[in-house]
């Protein structure tokens, strides 16, 4: 198919999102946010969590007066139900520098470091516990079989003690224990 003057031409689209709306909600500080949940790696693609949805929404605008957040939805992608965020078009305040917001980064990262272990360390075993732990490693399967042997007279003692009758096969108290096994039965329908 060779292409003709007649032929429509799709139109040039923006590249960002451009509206005069602003949001009513009092702007956004910097300085009040965390500095994880701002990314100026890139000042003219900067990004940051929008407070209401928690997701990173994208500053537009950072070359005009006003730099605001993109309009979004709160939802996921994709849903019927597209409901616009309370944050799109809310105006940004720098009240913050690049250079001041990398370091309060780094400072964020550093106590955040500082509160994590680094390394687990074993919980020290108690006298008891390392002298059992070696006494069982120590062991053999003669030394096993010797010890076993050694509690088997004590192991038939206590078998036999089970095994031998109370004197008297009633009870001193109470009613009689039955010998017969009940067998309830359901009533017929």
């Amino acid at each position: 198919m060779t292409i003709t003057s007649a032929m429509p031409k799709a139109k040039q689209r923006k590249k960002r999102t451009r509206t005069k709306r602003v949001s009513s909600l009092p702007a956004i500080k910097l300085s009040q946010l965390p500095p994880s949940h701002i990314d100026l790696r890139q000042p003219l693609k900067a990004v940051l969590v929008c407070e209401y949805c928690k997701t990173w929404c994208p500053i537009t605008g950072m070359r005009d007066k006003v730099q605001k957040l993109v309009p979004h939805h709160r939802g996921k992608a994709g849903v019927a139900d597209a409901i616009r965020c309370r944050g799109s078009n809310r105006r940004i305040e720098w009240d913050l520098t690049i250079p001041e917001w990398h370091q309060a980064l780094t400072d964020a990262v550093k106590e955040a470091s500082s509160r994590q272990a680094t390394a687990v360390l074993p919980k020290a075993f108690s006298p008891q516990t390392d002298q059992a732990l070696r006494a069982r490693a120590a062991r053999t399967p003669t030394r096993r079989m010797a010890d076993w042997n050694a509690v088997l007279p004590h192991v038939a003692d206590a078998d036999k003690s089970r095994r031998t009758v109370p004197v008297g096969d009633v009870p001193a108290e109470g009613p009689a224990v039955p010998l017969t096994t009940l067998h309830p039965k359901r009533p017929e329908r």
